[in-house]
């Protein structure tokens, strides 16, 4: 069980993959890319800097999986309440934005000390190149 766990926490670190240089000029875009929609902003204020596209993809996905995931938990949450089980839904729909509140500031965290390290069980995805 522990390796599971352990392949979900571990992600790959690409840091060694951008300069210094582009990761230092454009930290501050990289953090706030993971504030919901700000995700664009390394795209248009940097455009050029890998560093910084990375982290709007993060982002990006974060966004979605956290829209799609609301989406699917409001349903789950539905169908609980009818069949008398509302606090069951509720307390899922609480997990479900704990992990996403989690993978912000961890997403933050990372872009806020120069890592290009991906987000825990949807850091994979690539939707900006």
């Amino acid at each position: 069980m522990s390796d599971k766990i352990n392949k979900i926490v571990n992600t790959t670190d690409s840091t060694n993959n951008y300069s210094q240089d582009d990761i230092n000029k454009n930290k501050i875009f990289a953090v706030l890319s993971y504030l919901w929609i700000l995700f664009f902003l390394p795209l248009v204020a940097c455009p050029d800097s890998k560093f910084g596209r990375f982290h709007a993809n993060q982002g990006l996905v974060l966004l979605l999986a956290g829209a799609i995931g609301g989406f699917v938990m409001g349903i789950i949450v539905l169908v609980l309440s009818m069949i008398g089980l509302a606090i069951v839904g509720f307390i899922l729909m609480s997990l479900f934005g704990l992990i996403d509140l989690i993978l912000v500031i961890l997403g933050i965290v990372n872009a806020a000390t120069g890592k290009a390290k991906e987000l825990p069980i949807i850091g994979r995805i690539t939707l900006i190149k």
